[in-house]
């Protein structure tokens, strides 16, 4: 058996298949365009070949080099002893710990050529984001359950009260109520918000493209907004850039605004005593309008940020549920904002408040024509 076009004597190259194949281009070339991570080893334990896929997992790689210096994973070492040694093809699981977490699943296959030395190819499949999105899903699960789970027992709790102690406890009984139905509202906010959630994720390919006039929007979301703000003692700024208009749907872009403001009020006040306030603004930037929502508030620690957006993520769980949150606001917001093309960022310090910002595309001179 020998490489397509090879010639090893003509060429005077030793009769050495890796050597030979990646001296003459054609076994880097045919592994350079595979999608995954390919390389190959010596019976030395040497890469003698590499894809740039293998390069960019591995980017301390280098060819002539011992495999070991660059991976760190002696499952899959162990495996290429026993295939240089005789053995068939095996499977590896290999975790990259650093700088990020990764997950790979080796194979790795004998390359053995008559009269040439033995080689053993390996290919890396990217298990990252399979497993992030596994890990997603069971904590998802999980924490629908524990959320639903709390009021429900709750319920439960009072129910069996009122028909044995509290039966003929008039006084224990208006209280008790009282609790169920915040407890029921609860799960009913809960369940609006998972089933919101899954609408928009189903047409989350789906570009909606109604004209939208995102200033009448969030001035009347704001007006709305405005008695809840008063009451916790804090002032609206408000700044709306005329006649913004961007295609999407109407009840879903009310959200994002919705939840965002609605957010700033609940968690903008730096303490309980004073006047604070909340900015909001609205301002088109060559192609884009740009919807920020600002609080001066106590602001969120660096580490939280990247993280606010995941289902049930909460800074602070305990004051979230007491303000009535889901832990899915903000997950809604950016899956909306997805479905809209658009992008949310998260600018805060730790002390020094937090800004909530949407890019969404306006809606073309030529659309707006003739509505």
């Amino acid at each position: 058996m020998s490489a397509p076009g090879a010639g090893g004597e003509e060429t005077g190259l030793k009769r050495d298949a890796v050597k030979y194949c990646y001296d003459e281009t054609w076994l880097a070339t045919m592994i350079g365009a595979l999608p995954e991570a390919i390389f190959v080893i010596d019976s030395e334990v040497h890469a003698v070949a590499a894809n740039p896929a293998a390069l960019s997992v591995l980017p301390s790689l280098r060819l002539g080099e011992p495999l070991a210096r660059s991976l760190r994973s002696p499952d899959v070492l162990d495996a290429l002893d026993r295939i240089l040694a005789g053995g068939g093809a095996e499977k590896v699981l290999w975790v990259e710990r650093q700088p990020v977490e990764c997950w790979f699943e080796a194979h790795l296959a004998p390359l053995r050529l008559d009269g040439y030395e033995p080689a053993v190819i390996i290919s890396l499949r990217d298990l990252t984001e399979a497993r992030r999105v596994e890990r997603m899903r069971v904590d998802f699960i999980a924490n629908a359950s524990h959320e639903l789970r709390t009021p429900l027992a709750s319920l439960l709790g009072f129910v069996e009260t009122l028909q044995g102690p509290a039966r003929d406890d008039a006084k224990a009984r208006e209280r008790f109520l009282g609790i169920m139905r915040e407890q029921a509202q609860r799960m009913a906010r809960l369940v609006d918000d998972l089933l919101s959630l899954s609408r928009i994720e189903q047409h989350l390919h789906l570009r909606p493209d109604t004209p939208v006039d995102l200033t009448m929007l969030v001035a009347h979301i704001c007006d709305t907004l405005a008695p809840m703000a008063e009451e916790s003692g804090l002032v609206m700024e408000i700044e709306l850039a005329p006649n913004v208009i961007v295609p999407g749907d109407r009840d879903e872009l009310a959200r994002v605004v919705e939840n965002l403001v609605e957010n700033a009020i609940k968690y903008g006040r730096s303490s309980d005593d004073g006047e604070g306030r909340i900015e909001v603004s609205l301002r088109t930037c060559s192609a884009a309008a740009i919807f920020t929502v600002r609080d001066h508030g106590p602001g969120i620690a660096s580490e939280h940020i990247p993280r606010l957006t995941e289902r049930f993520y909460r800074v602070d769980a305990g004051k979230s549920r007491s303000k009535g949150g889901t832990g899915l606001g903000l997950a809604i917001v950016k899956h909306i904002v997805l479905r809209h093309r658009g992008k949310l960022s998260i600018d805060s310090i730790s002390g020094s408040g937090a800004a909530f910002r949407v890019v969404l595309p306006l809606l073309q001179p030529d659309q707006i024509e003739g509505l």
